[in-house]
């Protein structure tokens, strides 16, 4: 194990350091989701995408089926949604929530206040490609797996002495789905290829080697069009609505697909030229090449870190297995690692430049009717998808949100005018591809005030990263403008003078309040975020004094009876709920407002929250627990709820629960994907933190994890770190400076601060000594 750990170590720092990750490829540690049998549901299948164009393999061996999506098809159409009339009642609900008559605030928001679209809007599947084997029944040697190295998915059989093998990729640099066939003997590989959809509206033509699929959506304004060829070195027949390859040693099957989606007010595109024209890219390349191209593009971003907790020996079972014995208490290291590693090409394969965020479920999506629309909820969901992405090394992923943030200041700055007589923007609670921020749904949940906040410490959190002062330059006036709703939001409560955010809710537990505890952390980051950035850019001085001067008076966390910290202006939490949000802890994680430098008594408070609702929960709710036990500095308490984010969502009585699928995507249930990446926050959490201007080294490690490594880790104020571990204790650690800010390293009750030069790097021991 030392071996292992200190060549590790290594490697890290090779990857970190030496510029050049392509020398280090074929060293890095292998993480594969691998399984001995095809998949039979779809929370079974392998996922692959390139931000955009996204796959489910199933690896069927008679039958493979390949279900795809593409980020734009959506139910709906452009619309606006805001309530033109829904500011004329802000003061009487406010009047009414003032006074203590909740249901009948309730009640008038209700009917005066909230927006609809015209209907539900769904994001949609796709299409589904259809590969039949002919007389595969009796297969032996079967494999499966996905490659998170590579981010190619395969499957491989024998059938009469045969080897039959396939390759799946999603590649972003061409912009479309490959698959590629073999066999072992020359000219064994027979199949019937075709396209389907469970669209009503769809129609399937073949030309040649082609097929195209189109749909259209029902209850909407877009359609999409899917264009496939087949490149093969044996014989293609068409008949029957499908393509027949026979007497083929190897066939490669290329897709695309495109919408008539521009943006969220423009529906005008052609998907009927677009997908044509990106296969045609392709077609003078070789599978080799296309499939090196993607490799590099992947590896570009998915090389720059690595993690071990170290291996013994349960990485060679099948993962479906693994998860099932790692619930019940079988220790697994290697699979923890796995799941950031996971994590982090669920990143990568959902969330690239260019591309829309990562919905609910990234962009796997196989129903009509996906759970929650799969849409995205802005009360954590979208933004715990978020959580990881700077501090695994994958910073340009988080683009697509800030895109999102562009929309939003858009659409919301009507939503601000119309239901609340304010400048700026806002969002609420729920989100889809035509950029609604109105209050939705009831208003006992959906008057949900804190969107446009939270988001906006996205953009500040990337600046704390990166350092890069144009970035924030660029996007300052997003969080700006977010700041000057909610500055002329807050109101002087008749009841405590404190200025408070009315009417409200504490998400999805309470109903209709004014003053949540949530609410009121969000909001004073943000203003905090806005004052730091007017002295770093050097202007905008009078407004964030403004916002300092309001600082003071906002309504502050308090300590109720049962010690407890308050979800609410009033003392009435209940230490027997056991609700899964544990929204007015934000201030805990992802914020830093409470912690146990500057506000102990409050951490105190906020721990005893989190004791009352306890440890059970959903798969994000879980999540975000590891995180808060991870500030809390416990690291075998997070780790006990990493066992259940781990455990089968699938139980032996046939019901669902929280946990994981058997292709490690997260159960709420069903299938949401923030888990995943939350959960991948939390055990970073427990190795490194950086929230309070101080890098802390195994602030919460588990005993669980006495051995490991990390390399590649980013840290706030712009430093890249390698560092290992042995029986708990630090071995040493590698600093590289990319902003040149002076750095803290804490270790223990060690803390030490140096200068630092941009792009140079610096060594110390377990101790902290220099090396």
């Amino acid at each position: 194990m030392k071996i292992h750990i200190a060549f590790i170590f290594l490697l890290g720092l090779m990857l970190s350091f030496c510029g050049n990750p392509s020398e280090a490829v074929e060293q890095k540690e292998v993480y594969k989701l691998q399984y001995n049998e095809p998949a039979e549901k779809w929370t079974e299948a392998l996922p692959v995408g390139n931000g955009s164009l996204g796959a489910m393999i199933y690896g069927g061996v008679s039958q493979e089926h390949i279900q795809f999506n593409e980020e734009t098809l959506w139910r709906g159409q452009p619309h606006d949604y805001s309530n033109e009339d829904a500011g004329d009642y802000l003061n009487e609900i406010r009047q009414l929530l003032s006074q203590g008559k909740q249901m009948q605030a309730q009640k008038l928001a209700q009917q005066e206040f909230m927006s609809e679209p015209l209907q539900q809007v769904h994001y949609q599947p796709f299409g589904d490609i259809y590969i039949d084997f002919k007389n595969h029944d009796n297969y032996s040697n079967y494999k499966r797996e996905l490659n998170l190295n590579n981010a190619i998915g395969s499957v491989s059989y024998t059938v009469e002495g045969v080897e039959y093998k396939r390759e799946v990729l999603s590649s972003f640099p061409d912009n479309i789905i490959a698959v590629n066939l073999t066999s072992s003997k020359a000219k064994a590989l027979d199949f019937d290829l075709w396209l389907d959809a469970i669209h009503e509206d769809k129609a399937v033509k073949t030309n040649g080697a082609n097929q195209t699929l189109e749909v259209k959506v029902k209850n909407g304004a877009l359609r999409g069009v899917a264009t496939l060829r087949v490149e093969t070195n044996g014989t293609i027949k068409t008949g029957g609505g499908k393509l027949t390859i026979t007497e083929a040693s190897s066939a490669t099957i290329y897709l695309t697909a495109a919408t008539n989606y521009i943006d969220f007010e423009d529906v005008s595109g052609e998907p009927e030229k677009l997908a044509p024209e990106i296969l045609a890219k392709v077609l003078d390349l070789s599978y080799d090449a296309v499939k090196a191209k993607h490799v590099a593009d992947y590896q570009s971003l998915y090389n720059r870190f690595d993690i071990s907790f170290g291996d013994n020996g349960k990485s060679k079972n099948p993962t479906d297995q693994r998860i099932s014995d790692f619930s019940s208490d079988q220790n697994d290291p290697q699979l923890v690692a796995l799941y950031v590693e996971y994590a982090r090409y669920l990143t990568i394969s959902s969330s690239r430049p260019g591309s829309k965020p990562a919905t609910l479920q990234g962009i796997w999506n196989d129903k009509l009717t996906p759970p929650w629309f799969s849409s995205y909820t802005t009360n954590i969901n979208l933004e715990m998808n978020y959580w990881p992405v700077e501090m695994y090394n994958l910073s340009e992923c988080h683009e697509p949100l800030f895109d999102l943030i562009e929309d939003l200041s858009i659409t919301g700055a009507k939503v601000a005018k119309a239901h609340y007589n304010a400048e700026g923007w806002i969002a609420h609670h729920n989100i889809d591809i035509w950029r609604g921020a109105a209050p939705v749904n009831a208003s006992h949940h959906g008057i949900w005030l804190g969107g446009a906040a939270w988001l906006s410490t996205h953009i500040w959190e990337h600046f704390l990263y990166t350092q890069d002062k144009g970035f924030l330059q660029e996007k300052y006036p997003l969080m700006r403008s977010a700041a000057l709703f909610y500055s002329q939001f807050l109101y002087e409560d008749p009841n405590t003078g404190y200025l408070i955010s009315s009417p409200s809710n504490s998400p999805e537990i309470g109903g209709l309040v004014a003053g949540p505890t949530m609410d009121h952390q969000l909001i004073r980051a943000l203003f905090k975020n806005i004052i730091e950035s007017s002295k770093i850019l050097n202007t905008d001085q009078e407004f964030a004094s403004t916002l300092g001067s309001m600082i003071a008076k906002i309504a502050p966390n308090q300590i109720g009876k049962h010690g407890q910290l308050q979800e609410w202006l009033e003392d009435k939490d209940d230490p027997e709920n056991h609700h899964r949000h544990v929204s007015h802890l934000w201030a805990v994680h992802p914020g830093n407002e409470i912690n146990y430098e500057d506000t102990p008594d409050l951490m105190k408070a906020a721990k005893q929250s989190l004791e009352y609702r306890g440890d059970n929960g959903t798969g994000w709710s879980l999540a975000w627990k590891i995180n808060f036990w991870s500030r809390f500095r416990d690291g075998d308490h997070a780790y006990k709820l990493v066992h259940k984010l781990l455990s089968p969502a699938e139980r032996a009585d046939g019901k669902e629960g929280g946990g994981s699928y058997p292709n490690l995507f997260d159960a709420h249930p069903p299938f949401q994907i923030d888990g995943n990446f939350g959960g991948a926050s939390g055990i970073l959490e427990m190795i490194l933190q950086s929230h309070l201007d101080i890098i802390e080294l195994l602030p919460a490690l588990p005993t669980a994890l006495p051995e490991g490594s990390v390399s590649g880790i980013v840290a706030r104020g712009g430093f890249e770190l390698s560092f290992s571990w042995e029986k708990g204790q630090l071995i040493g650690v590698s600093v590289l400076s990319k902003s040149g800010l002076p750095c803290i390293l804490k270790y223990n009750d060690k803390i030490i601060e140096f200068e630092t030069e941009a792009g140079r790097t610096y060594h110390f021991d377990g101790l902290l000594n220099n090396k």
